[in-house]
């Protein structure tokens, strides 16, 4: 299902195709993505996991109705995905339960780095998000991830320093961007 479209992307679920799981393997494989990404936990190891991974996000994101979820990054044209966007409520400091903080995120394959694919794709998630009255949603990145830095930096958000209240305490660089409404 679609998700949200921009002019040169089309953001839409993660499905059990061969071409997608073969790609979501190949970026959650990768130590140069995961090492982002809680530290590299939940690396994959087996092509097998892909389809484990994409059943995962449908049950934990279903109950949202297509509001929040971890999409697919689909270049208009291109064939291969991106990448992924997420927008979802951030888990609090046990780790595991939502909190009442929305965050956006992007995950890219390192060959479709550098074209601006996670701004374009996270600004329509905001965009989107904001149309539901959400007052202010949050980035957060490892420290050391410059370019995830600079990509929250271009939605326009504003840096806060590190904050340690969600995923279980951890020291994350933190990004905010209010409504303009």
């Amino acid at each position: 299902m679609t998700i949200a479209t921009t002019e040169r992307l089309v953001l839409r679920d993660w499905t059990e195709s061969p071409a997608d799981l073969a790609r979501i393997y190949d970026i959650y494989s990768r130590e140069e993505v995961m090492r982002w990404l809680g530290g590299g936990a939940g690396r994959m190891t087996d092509p097998a996991q892909a389809r484990e991974r994409v059943h995962a996000w449908r049950d934990r994101y279903g109950p949202y109705a297509g509001r929040w979820g971890i999409w697919a990054i689909e270049p208009r044209g291109a064939d291969r995905v991106a990448g992924s966007v997420l927008l979802k409520p951030l888990p609090g400091r046990d780790g595991v339960t939502p909190s009442d903080d929305i965050e956006v995120g992007w995950h890219l394959h390192p060959d479709a780095q550098g074209h601006g694919y996670a701004t374009e794709a996270a600004r329509a998630m905001l965009a989107r998000e904001f149309a539901t009255g959400t007052p202010q949603v949050y980035a957060v990145v490892m420290a050391g991830n410059e370019p995830s830095m600079a990509v929250a930096r271009r939605l326009g958000m504003t840096h806060l320093g590190i904050r340690t209240d969600w995923y279980g305490g951890a020291e994350l660089e933190t990004f905010v961007l209010r409504s303009a409404a």
